[in-house]
C-alpha cells in the first residue's frame, strides 16, 4: 500500500515513519512534487486535517492522510488551539510561540493543557478521522532539546520530563500523534 502523508514537516515525517508498518510505503508532499502551501483555513483542528487530505486527493489524485495538531491550554480557553503554529505570528517560530505562551500563563493558577492530533484519511473514496489526545501541563520554563514545537514546555501527565527531554520511542508511545497514528494503523491493518 502507498499513502501520501500530507506534510512538509520533516520532524513529523520522521516520527510517523517510525510508527507506520513496513508494508505501507509513505510518500511525502515533496515525493509527489506538491510544493505549494496547502490551505489551513478551517476554524477547527479537525477541519484543517480534512481540508489538507481533500486538497491532496483532489489536486494530486493520491490516497493520503493529513494531520493537524493543536495545543489546548485550559486557562487560556483552549488557546492556542488551531493557531498553535502561528500563535506568536506568521513566522511560525517555536521559541516565539513558547515565549508568548509562558508569558500568557504567568499569572494563571492552572497550567493544565492537552495536545490534540486529528488525522484525516482519504482512502478508497472514503474520508475518516482519528483523534489522539495527550493530557499534561505547561512547565514554567523550557526543558530539553529534543522534539519540536511546544515540546520543551509540555510535560505529559504522570511524567517528570517534558516531551523535549524524552526519547522519540517514549514520546510516540504516550503522545497525541502516536495515539492518533495507532488508530490509523489499526484501521489500515483491518483493510488487508
Amino acid at each position: 500500500m502507498q499513502l501520501v502523508f500530507a506534510t512538509n514537516n520533516q520532524n513529523k515525517l520522521k516520527e510517523v515513519q517510525a510508527l507506520v508498518p513496513k508494508h505501507i510505503k509513505l510518500l511525502s508532499l515533496a515525493d509527489i512534487l506538491c510544493i505549494e502551501d496547502i490551505p489551513e483555513t478551517q476554524p477547527t483542528i479537525e477541519g484543517n486535517a480534512i481540508q489538507k487530505a481533500e486538497y491532496v486527493k483532489t489536486n494530486y489524485g493520491f490516497d493520503c492522510f493529513a494531520d493537524d495538531t493543536g495545543l489546548e491550554v485550559e486557562a487560556l480557553n483552549g488557546e492556542p488551539g488551531v493557531f498553535s503554529a502561528r500563535y506568536a505570528g506568521p513566522q511560525r517560530n517555536a521559541d516565539d510561540n513558547m515565549d508568548k505562551l509562558l508569558s500568557a500563563l504567568e499569572n494563571k493558577d492552572s497550567r493544565k493543557a492537552q495536545f490534540k492530533t486529528v488525522i484525516a484519511l482519504h482512502l478508497n473514496g472514503k474520508l475518516e478521522t482519528f483523534t489522539g489526545i495527550c493530557k499534561g501541563e505547561i512547565t514554567n520554563k523550557k526543558h530539553g532539546d529534543k522534539g519540536f514545537g511546544y515540546d520543551p514546555v509540555f510535560r505529559p501527565e504522570s511524567y517528570q520530563d517534558t516531551f523535549a527531554e524524552m526519547d522519540l520511542e517514549l514520546k510516540n508511545k504516550i503522545g497525541h500523534r502516536g495515539k492518533a497514528i495507532a488508530l490509523l494503523i489499526f484501521h489500515l491493518n483491518t483493510l488487508q
